[in-house]
C-alpha cells in the first residue's frame, strides 16, 4: 500500500529525478517524479478475487449440503458489494458516455476491478518511455525536523490516471469491507457456532474477510489524515502502519466476536441493537445538518437537482453508518461542508466513541454470558470475557500510541496525548493533597465547598505560521470522500 490517501496520493513522491537546493523557507522546485507502483490497486483487486471466490466456493458447499439459509445469505452477501463495486468503478470513470463496450460487459459480469487493474498497471509500465509534457503543478509543505519547507512539482498525465486509479479503487475497497466484508464475517462466525464445527473454506473465508475489513478501516484513516493536514506532504513510516493495522484489526475482530455471541444467546435482540446503531450514525449527520441551518451543498456533482443531491448524500451518510457499526470511521461527514468532509479533528467525539463502544461491547459480552446456551459449557466463558475487553482495551491502547508516536504530523500538535494523561494524572494528584493537607473542621464552621478539576486540553494543531500561497491544484474531479 503507498503511502497516501485517496484524493492526494499522487502527492506522496518519494524519490525525485532532481532536486535544486535551497535555502530555509524558501520553495524546493521539484521537476518529473518517479511513478509509485500502483499497489493499493493490485491488492485491492486480489482481496476483491479472494474474497469472491471463496464465498462463490462455500456457497456450492451449503448446496450440496442443503443448507438453503446460509447459501442465500453468502450470495447476498458476495453479490451486492460485487455489483455496488462495478457502478462506482463505472461512474468514477464516467464510462457510460464513453465507447467502450469490451470494458461494459466486463463491468456486467463482475470482473470490472480486473480490467481496471491491468489499465492501471500498463499505465505504470508505459510511463517513461517517452517525455510527456506535465499537466498542473503540486504544492505541498514537506514537514521534516519541526520545519515546513514548500514545494512543488510537475504533475504528468500517467501520475494523473494512476491517481485515479487509486482513488477508485480505494473508494471500492470501503464498500467491499463494510457493505460486504463485515456482514459476510457475522455470518460465517454465527454459521461456525450454530453447526459447532469450522470448515476450512468458511475459515478462510473469514480470515480473508478480516483482512479486507482492516484494509477499509486503515484507508478510512489514511484519508482523514491527509484530508485533515491536505497542505502537507503526509508520508506514513512502516512502523506506522504496523501499529494502525493491529489498532484496527483488533477493534473490529472484537466487535463482531461480542455481536455474533449476544446473537447466539438473544437471537432476535441484536437486529434491534444493530438497527439503533444504524440509525443512531445515519442520522447524526443529518441533526447536525439541520441544527446548522445552512443549505445542501450544490457541488456534488454537475447537473444534479436537490432530489439526487438529497440521494447521493442519504448514500454517504449509510456508508458512515455502517462503518460506525463495527469500528471508528475516521472520516467525519459535514453535510455543510462543500467537500463533504469535516476537516477538524472531533477529540471529544473520538473518546465519546471508543468509551460509549467499550460500554456496549461489555453489556453485550455480559448479557450473552447470563444467557448463555449449554454449547458454552466446554468452554471457559469468564476467560472468553476477559480475553474480548482485554483486546478491546489493547486497540485503543494501539490507537493512542499511533498518536503519541507514529503520526505522520504529531509535530503539529499543539498537546498530544501524554500531555492528556499527564493534566489528568496531575489533576488527581491535586485532589488527593488537598484533601490530606486540609484539616478538619466541624460542621457548624466549615462552609461549604466545591473541587473543580482542573480542565483537560484537547489535542489540537499547531498551524505554523508561514501558509502556502496556492493550495495544490485539483487534478481529480471530484473530492475523494468515503
Amino acid at each position: 500500500m503507498e503511502e497516501g490517501d485517496p484524493v492526494e496520493s499522487i502527492s506522496d513522491l518519494d524519490q525525485f529525478h532532481h532536486e535544486s537546493p535551497c535555502e530555509l523557507g524558501s520553495t524546493l522546485i521539484v521537476n518529473h517524479s518517479k511513478l509509485q507502483a500502483p499497489f493499493s490497486v493490485v491488492w485491492a483487486t486480489l482481496v476483491y478475487i479472494a474474497e469472491f471466490v471463496c464465498a462463490a466456493v462455500l456457497c456450492s458447499m451449503y448446496h450440496k449440503s442443503d443448507d438453503q439459509i446460509w447459501m442465500g445469505l453468502t450470495i447476498t452477501f458476495m453479490l451486492a458489494p460485487a455489483v455496488l463495486i462495478q457502478l462506482a468503478l463505472t461512474f468514477i470513470h464516467r464510462d457510460l458516455g464513453r465507447d467502450r463496450p469490451f470494458v461494459l460487459l466486463l463491468h456486467l459480469l463482475l470482473l470490472g476491478p480486473l480490467i481496471r487493474c491491468f489499465e492501471a498497471l500498463v499505465v505504470y509500465f508505459k510511463a517513461g518511455k517517452k517525455e510527456e509534457p506535465y499537466v498542473t503543478i503540486s504544492r505541498k509543505f514537506n514537514l521534516k525536523k519541526d520545519q515546513a519547507t514548500p514545494m512543488e512539482w510537475e504533475i504528468g498525465h500517467s501520475e494523473r490516471k494512476l491517481a485515479t486509479h487509486r482513488n477508485a479503487f480505494k473508494r471500492t475497497a470501503v464498500i467491499q469491507a463494510f457493505l460486504g466484508s463485515t456482514p459476510q464475517l457475522t455470518l460465517q462466525l454465527y454459521a461456525n457456532i450454530q453447526e459447532k464445527y469450522f470448515l476450512p473454506v468458511r475459515l478462510t473465508l473469514m480470515v480473508i474477510c478480516l483482512v479486507s475489513i482492516t484494509y477499509g478501516a486503515l484507508v478510512c484513516s489514511v484519508l482523514a489524515i491527509n484530508i485533515r493536514y491536505d497542505d502537507y506532504k503526509v508520508r506514513l513510516r512502516p512502523v506506522a502502519y504496523i501499529c494502525m493495522v493491529l489498532w484496527r484489526g483488533l477493534e473490529i475482530a472484537t466487535r463482531v466476536t461480542a455481536l455474533v455471541l449476544f446473537s447466539t444467546a438473544l437471537t432476535y435482540w441484536v437486529i434491534a441493537v444493530g438497527l439503533v446503531n444504524l440509525l443512531f450514525f445515519f442520522l447524526l449527520p443529518w441533526v447536525e445538518f439541520w441544527a446548522s441551518r445552512a443549505s445542501l451543498p450544490d457541488n456534488v456533482e454537475n447537473n444534479f437537482g436537490k432530489l439526487d443531491t438529497v440521494v447521493v448524500l442519504s448514500l454517504f451518510t449509510f456508508m458512515y453508518a455502517c462503518i460506525n457499526i463495527f469500528c471508528w470511521s475516521a472520516v467525519q461527514l459535514d453535510l455543510t461542508n462543500r467537500d463533504l468532509i469535516a476537516k477538524k479533528q472531533r477529540w471529544g467525539r473520538l473518546a465519546a466513541y471508543y468509551g460509549g463502544r467499550f460500554v456496549e461491547n461489555g453489556a453485550l459480552i455480559a448479557l450473552w454470558y447470563v444467557y448463555k446456551s449449554d454449547f458454552y459449557e466446554y468452554v471457559c466463558a469468564p476467560l472468553l470475557v476477559v480475553q474480548l475487553l482485554i483486546c478491546y482495551s489493547l486497540a485503543v491502547l494501539f490507537m493512542l500510541v499511533f498518536y503519541q508516536f507514529c503520526h505522520p504530523c504529531r509535530r503539529l500538535f499543539k498537546y498530544n496525548v501524554h500531555n492528556c494523561l499527564a493534566c489528568i494524572c496531575c489533576s488527581a494528584c491535586c485532589c488527593r493533597v488537598v484533601e490530606v493537607e486540609e484539616p478538619p473542621q466541624s460542621y457548624s464552621t466549615t462552609a461549604t465547598m466545591m473541587l473543580v478539576p482542573v480542565d483537560q486540553p484537547d489535542l489540537l494543531p499547531l498551524h505554523l505560521t508561514g501558509q502556502p500561497a496556492d493550495r495544490e491544484t485539483a487534478i481529480v474531479g471530484d473530492m475523494d470522500a468515503v
